[in-house]
């Protein structure tokens, strides 16, 4: 398993963003630090792409936003 699609995928549903698979691939620049790269879908392997759907499909709990407010329910993914 891939932890950072699948802890992508899991924040996404969390926060109620849409199904979209990505993730951040962190690295350390000597002049900046700790910097990320986004990995969008098309450049993700097949078991990255399912971690992603799985940490989504997973997820079950919602950010609450205060005063009732939750982020929408979502289907799983198939």
């Amino acid at each position: 398993m891939s932890s950072e699609p699948y802890k992508q995928g899991a924040a996404d549903r969390y926060y109620g963003r849409k199904y979209q698979p990505c993730y951040k691939k962190f690295f350390t620049e000597p002049d900046h630090g700790t910097c990320y790269r986004v990995i969008k879908c098309e450049n993700m392997t097949e078991q990255e792409m399912l971690d992603y759907k799985r940490g989504w499909n997973e997820e079950q709990d919602r950010k609450d936003w205060g005063d009732g407010q939750f982020a929408p329910q979502q289907a799983d993914m198939s």
